[in-house]
């Protein structure tokens, strides 16, 4: 008798009405944040509408092209979750400075393929540091990226960056009206119509902003019907040294930030990412980073935006962020429904954002509270990564008078935190944990066995393997308490100290 095998959440396959309403969803909520970096590395190099409008479709169809490698994938190239991608913001004043000063886009596309082909290669190589991630760190990294997204939110509430009418009570109350619909579908809604609340919010918000005079659909007729990106439109690509160290630097932070990106949705959809997937969803970052120095955009990484939608819609599908992969490609190809999307008033979107983004932040809390923080030094771990890395949230000119490799770096609250992370992890759970006068009253814990022999040993090491959770042992940080007994000694299995200031075995 034939079972069918069940198929995990991540790999079904919705009805198609559902996918495309899935993944238009996902597409609004990153098609800002897309558009954002060709916008402000050429509006930065003064290039002229019709160069302007061809990066923003270069822009959005490799973004389709990338999202389909990341969820599909093929061989060795990407992870197969719900991962939107998207041109990352650690690159802007990189590119921005070759621009002007290094070389022009030519230098800029030149120095990108180079450093999407070193991503490829230091795919393995970070794949083997995963167990640098343990439960602690993701949790802060992931806690960090909802928070650093929050402020993001509130500048589309309050009317976009840099609009005349920033801040206006109307902008606001917009970004509200939005924010309880989206709230109200999914507290009274049916279980289908919660999962698309943040479509129905941005759809109805978009209705009430077009007779109060929010949305401007001019650019609607201006744009093209069809548009067709070619490699290397504006010029062979030039290698020079100094472009090229730049953007390794940013090759760097973006994988510390998809890194940080894709064990989150790991945790939301289930399927935790371990040491090869991670590296093949590294891998694919730097294919998509190489796809874009040739057809004419900028480095790709995995959108932080999109994860806090599938914590909140809790659709863990990939096929649905594929499909709204195949909705940019076609917004790629035709620039003038780029032109309908992108006329959505930025209010309506921070309505949406600050359910989607705070989801992100909840997240990270939800994977924090299964660290044990009594007696521990994770407590400090977590404090000092947060605020190392909503410094340069809360105050974007900290590092101004640093070197530009230092701001490349640091000005990304994600990769500063995430780095802050990593490095107290390591350094605090090897001090030794202080004594508690007060555990006196405890009881004994239960004794390892000695004495034994061989055979002893291995049914401890059994034991112990049913009790620790195999994360904890993957990551080397399993603690099993034992007594204090000289005859452990007689045992080299046996190690003190280590980690969480517990003794514990090594498995």
């Amino acid at each position: 008798m034939s079972t069918t095998a069940e198929v995990h959440p991540v790999d079904a396959i919705p009805p198609a009405r559902h996918l495309a309403a899935f993944g238009l969803q996902h597409v609004l909520a990153m098609y800002a944040g897309a558009v954002a970096v060709p916008l402000i590395v050429g509006g930065a190099m003064k290039l002229s509408p019709a160069d302007l409008a061809y990066l923003i479709t270069a822009d959005l169809l490799v973004c389709g092209i990338a999202t389909l490698i990341q969820c599909v994938g093929f061989r060795r190239f990407g992870v197969r979750l719900p991962i939107m991608q998207g041109c990352t913001f650690a690159a802007v004043s990189p590119m921005v400075l070759i621009g002007k000063t290094g070389g022009g886009l030519p230098a800029i596309y030149g120095a990108v393929i180079v450093a999407g082909l070193a991503i490829m290669l230091l795919a393995p190589v970070f794949g083997r540091l995963l167990r640098f991630f343990p439960p602690l760190v993701t949790g802060t990294v992931i806690l960090i990226i909802g928070l650093s997204l929050l402020p993001v939110a509130g500048n589309w509430a309050a009317g976009g960056a840099g609009a005349k009418d920033f801040g206006e009570p109307r902008n606001l109350a917009l970004a509200g009206f939005v924010l309880l619909v989206v709230l109200g579908v999914q507290r009274f809604g049916p279980a289908a119509l919660a999962r698309v609340a943040v479509l129905i919010g941005i759809a109805v918000g978009l209705a009430v902003a077009v007779p109060f005079g929010f949305t401007d659909f001019g650019g609607v007729a201006d744009a093209d019907w069809l548009g067709i990106s070619t490699p290397f439109h504006f010029g062979a690509p030039e290698f020079k040294v100094s472009p090229i160290v730049s953007m390794l630097v940013v090759a760097l932070v973006t994988m510390t930030e998809t890194t940080g990106d894709l064990i989150a949705v790991g945790e939301l959809t289930g399927r935790r990412v371990e040491g090869r997937p991670l590296a093949d969803g590294l891998r694919a970052d730097g294919l998509s980073t190489v796809l874009g120095g040739v057809f004419n955009t900028f480095p790709y990484t995995a959108y932080a935006q999109n994860v806090g939608l599938v914590g909140m819609t809790r659709v863990r599908s990939r096929w649905v962020v594929a499909a709204a992969g195949a909705i940019l490609v076609l917004l790629g190809l035709l620039p003038k429904l780029g032109a309908v999307v992108a006329a959505i008033p930025a209010p309506v979107l921070g309505g949406a954002g600050l359910v989607m983004f705070g989801t992100v932040a909840a997240s990270g809390l939800r994977t924090l509270a299964r660290v044990d923080f009594q007696g521990t030094h994770d407590l400090t771990v977590v404090a000092v990564s947060v605020a190392i890395g909503m410094l340069p949230v809360g105050v974007p000119t900290v590092y101004a008078k640093f070197p530009d490799w230092f701001q490349t770096v640091m000005n990304s609250g994600i990769s500063a935190g995430c780095l802050s992370a990593i490095v107290l992890n390591l350094l605090f759970p090897h001090l030794p944990e202080k004594a508690d006068p007060a555990s006196d009253g405890v009881a004994e814990p239960a004794v390892l066995p000695v004495g034994g022999g061989e055979q002893t040993v291995e049914q401890s090491r059994e034991e112990a393997v049913q009790v620790v959770p195999a994360q904890d042992v993957q990551l080397g940080r399993a603690p099993v308490d034992l007594p204090e007994d000289p005859a452990l000694a007689q045992h080299p299995e046996v190690v003190r100290g280590g980690g969480l200031g517990h003794r514990q075995v090594e498995l």
